[in-house]
Parts: structure tokens; C-alpha cells; sequence
């Protein structure tokens, strides 16, 4: 893909729409800046917490599979704190007291 920018009197430029879009930039974001001879290389600062969005839906990647095992740990473990919850054997929260009008 090959868009021509312009730079502004301070020297900003505006990266398109669809390309931030498609690169999942947003305000605030961290470029990071690689330059050689006549050529200028923008890419993403990307940190280490692998979570991103992928087509609007919150993605956790860590690089690496992660394990069925794994998942179907949580899963369990998950299911069982929803059951506690719902019979009430989490403790109780006091009854509100009724205001006096």
C-alpha cells in the first residue's frame, strides 16, 4: 500500500483512517520511529500484555499456545464460582436499612 501524506507546519502527519483501523492504533498510541538513508519506517510500540482487539472483540495472546488443559481449568473453576455464588454460600451482603421519610 502506498499513501502520500502531508506534513503539516509542525511537522505532524495524519496516518489514514483505515490504516489505523487495520493496525488497531488509537490516540495515545506509541509509534516507533526507524529511519535509513531515504526511507522512514513507522511501526506500533506494541507492550507485552497481549491483549488486543481483533474485528471489535477483546483478544489475550501471549505468543504461545495455550495449553486445552489450561482452559478447561479456568473454565471449571469459573463454573464453580458462579454455582457458590448463586446458591449463597458467598458471604451475604447486610439488608439496607429503609430510609424514614
Amino acid at each position: 500500500m502506498t499513501i502520500t501524506l502531508t506534513l503539516d507546519k509542525a511537522g505532524r502527519v495524519v496516518l489514514p483512517k483505515p490504516v489505523r483501523d487495520e493496525m488497531q492504533l488509537r490516540a495515545g498510541d506509541s509509534l516507533v520511529l526507524e529511519r535509513s538513508e531515504d526511507r522512514i519506517v513507522l511501526r506500533p510500540r506494541r507492550v507485552g500484555t497481549g491483549l488486543h482487539k481483533k474485528q471489535g472483540i477483546w483478544v489475550f495472546s501471549t505468543g504461545e499456545p495455550i495449553s486445552a488443559e489450561a482452559t478447561d481449568e479456568v473454565q471449571r473453576q469459573l463454573r464453580r464460582e458462579r454455582e457458590l455464588n448463586f446458591l449463597g454460600t458467598q458471604p451475604a451482603q447486610p439488608p439496607r436499612k429503609k430510609k424514614r421519610r
